[in-house]
């Protein structure tokens, strides 16, 4: 029998559940010690230093986000050892919704319309159509393709930018760091859906963001370390970025002391924009092992040389 270790601080007790259920004939365990033997998976959040390199070789390290760098930094992940990353309808599902809720509530300027009420103002303004707009999207996968077509298909100019440059009916695709500000250039909408690599690290700095339109709407999902701070914070006292709407930061939770939380221009949410659910997450991890198991190759493996 093999055994599945579940390493997770919150509602651990459902993905057991669940897993039992998906792979009934796995044992499914939430501490090492319980295992009949050696383990042959793992399913990890953000385990503390020295949890993974523990436990010794295993057949696959299954990872609930979407992002996988702090396990890659971590060092503790065994270059031999398959380490997947969370691929599944739920979390891009999510992800699209929130998108679509900030996109669309600022390019209607609903909140906007929320001050004017707040002073008791009849201040109609001028509304644009969707093709009146530029969207660019950084990032064509699992999370960022839905969201392009989307926007797309609600009339929206859209472009998105990826390392490979991805070809999406009606988006204009981009390819490469040399065709990045042809990408951005006066969008009125960033929004970054991208994996953190050593490539995409403090990629949207303050030269990136000149290249929008004035007025632009920043809108970050990816990672906090994909922008300088300092950058957003700067151009939005300039006047040239709307707003910046940010769900990820450098540093998690964000410390009370950051200026983010008391500029007027910026508007974040902690960390929800795409929250792993147990219940479709769990179905494919399910859906993977079963098929590692039958001999096909396990999907979603991170390249190392990629770093996601």
């Amino acid at each position: 029998m093999k055994t599945i270790l579940v390493m997770l601080r919150a509602h651990a007790d459902d993905w057991v559940r669940l897993l039992k259920l998906g792979l009934p004939e796995h044992a499914v365990v939430t501490d090492a010690s319980e295992a009949d033997g050696p383990l042959s998976y793992a399913v990890v959040g953000k385990p503390p230093a020295g949890a993974i390199a523990a436990l010794g070789r295993l057949d696959a390290l299954f990872s609930v986000n979407a992002g996988i760098e702090a396990l890659l930094e971590s060092g503790e992940v065994p270059d031999d050892m398959p380490l997947v990353r969370m691929v599944d309808d739920g979390l891009a599902a999510g992800m699209l919704e929130w998108v679509m809720a900030e996109t669309l509530a600022w390019h209607r300027n609903l909140f906007d319309y929320r001050t004017a009420q707040l002073e008791r103002r009849w201040a109609p303004l001028a509304e644009k159509m969707a093709f009146e707009r530029t969207v660019c999207v950084l990032g064509a996968g699992h999370l960022g393709r839905p969201v392009a077509e989307q926007l797309a298909s609600l009339g929206f100019s859209t472009r998105a930018w990826s390392r490979s440059g991805t070809t999406i009916p009606g988006v204009a695709s981009c390819r490469g760091i040399d065709e990045l500000p042809a990408a951005v250039e006066a969008a009125d909408f960033l929004i970054n859906l991208l994996p953190l690599t050593p490539e995409t690290e403090t990629l949207i700095d303050a030269v990136l963001l000149r290249r929008l339109a004035p007025g632009a709407v920043l809108i970050n999902g990816g990672r906090g370390r994909h922008v300088v701070d300092e950058a957003v914070m700067a151009l939005l006292d300039e006047g040239h970025l709307r707003a910046a709407v940010l769900d990820v930061f450098r540093t998690e939770p964000l410390p009370p002391e950051h200026p983010f939380w008391s500029h007027p221009g910026v508007y974040l949410s902690p960390h929800v924009a795409a929250p792993t659910h147990p219940a479709t997450a769990v179905a494919a991890i399910t859906q993977n092992i079963r098929g590692f198991e039958s001999g096909m190759a396990l999907r979603h493996v991170v390249d190392r040389s990629r770093g996601y």
